[in-house]
């Protein structure tokens, strides 16, 4: 996934992490179950809550939209809430910079392929796509080709070029692919079944300095520090749910220096005024309990995890090999951890698992065309998870054997 030499992150102290995970009431009242399955959905801290009760109960209004003091507490919390996705994004030109708000990644990545992209293209152009990401980071991009192709416009699409036996981008191979046509990279920050880095810093070298780079961010934002500052890319994407923020919220960064200015098109309507308090909330909580601490713990966990299961002969870890172990010396798993068992299938597995109280995914993870074909179960982790419930995972998959 990199090269050797990723020094072993130290995770943060046990009594740190109990803090947090005590702070989240869907846990804590459940202590006989284990949520694993972070990467679908993350539970909501109490501030979170709170932040929601506090809105509905004392500035429940429209935006935008009137003269009264609730709407205009309300128009101000939107105005800040986008200044405080920038923030949280380590944006660099905040004020050259633009966010939308959506209901999540998918909307989000539509929105830029229905409102923006068209207008980026012309015939003869090239846009490349991560055929083995999530499906809400392909087809946006396919439906694109299709519409400009009935206009008479002819986009080629690349493949984005993945490394076999990592499962990460091979950027020596996109370098060689893309051209002075390339114009649009869509591009996946953490994989959602294989838990890993891709390395998105180096697929600016490998494309160029003009083409855009569009970033689905679904499984990093919230999860590790992200800095588009340090990632020269243009779009970055994510879902307000999978960041601690109630659903049907999420966000588009749009960083206004290559290409069209991104606006979406048509009329707005009724902004999801309470969705965007609970994610100022949740970017509040985040921030301050560390994106960088829920990191190491959360890679620890994962390293844990694959430690036990490799030892398991019963059971296939998907992803990279050589990063299984929890001495290995390259890049870790960002707190997934997908596996097969070679006899029971997957979704059997997913009822047996939470016969014992794990709550974890079983299917194919809406995986791309070029992704994997058979069912497994993905096991994601968050700041509430611990050793024990990683320990207990383990002790009952050995009884599997």
């Amino acid at each position: 996934m990199t090269a050797p030499g990723i020094p072993t992150q130290v995770p943060p102290p046990i009594e740190e992490l109990s803090a947090l995970r005590a702070q989240f009431p869907i846990i804590t009242g459940h202590p006989e179950l284990a949520y694993l399955d972070s990467a679908a959905t993350a539970q909501k801290p109490q501030a979170v809550l709170d932040a929601v009760q506090t809105y509905l109960t004392t500035t429940n209004a429209n935006a935008g939209r009137g003269t009264y003091t609730w709407a205009n507490r309300t128009t101000d919390l939107v105005e800040q809430t986008r200044d405080r996705v920038k923030r949280f994004l380590d944006d660099p030109d905040p004020q050259r910079s633009a966010v939308h708000f959506t209901s999540g990644t998918t909307e989000g990545l539509r929105t830029i392929a229905r409102d923006w992209l068209p207008e980026l293209l012309a015939d003869g152009d090239e846009i490349v796509v991560p055929v083995a990401d999530h499906q809400a980071n392909i087809s946006p991009w396919l439906e694109v080709q299709q519409q400009l192709a009935g206009q008479g416009v002819r986009v080629r699409v690349l493949p984005m070029p993945y490394q076999r036996a990592s499962g990460d981008y091979d950027h020596t191979a996109l370098a060689s692919l893309a051209g002075p046509r390339t114009r649009f990279v869509a591009a996946t920050h953490v994989h959602h079944v294989y838990g890993g880095d891709m390395n998105i810093h180096r697929i600016r070298d490998a494309v160029g300095p003009d083409a855009v780079i569009c970033l689905d961010a679904a499984q990093s934002v919230g999860h590790l520090p992200v800095s588009v500052a340090a990632l020269d890319v243009d779009f970055v994407v994510f879902s307000g749910h999978k960041a601690m923020a109630l659903p049907g919220s999420g966000a588009v960064w749009a960083r206004q220096t290559r290409g069209p200015a991104f606006a979406p098109g048509g009329w707005s309507g009724t902004p999801n005024t309470v969705g965007i308090a609970s994610l100022a909330a949740a970017l509040d909580w985040l921030e301050a309990a560390g994106p960088d601490r829920i990191e190491r713990w959360t890679v620890a966990l994962a390293a844990r995890l694959t430690e036990g299961l490799r030892h398991l002969d019963a059971y296939e870890i998907l992803g990279c090999q050589t990063s299984i172990a929890a001495a290995s010396p390259v890049q870790r798993r960002q707190g997934i951890v997908t596996f097969r068992h070679r006899d029971i299938d997957s979704g059997d597995l997913g009822f047996i698992l939470f016969s014992h109280g794990f709550m974890v995914r079983s299917d194919s993870h809406c995986q791309g065309s070029a992704g994997e074909k058979t069912h497994s179960v993905r096991v994601s982790l968050h700041v509430y998870n611990t050793e024990e419930e990683i320990d207990r995972l383990l002790s009952v998959l050995a009884t599997l054997g």
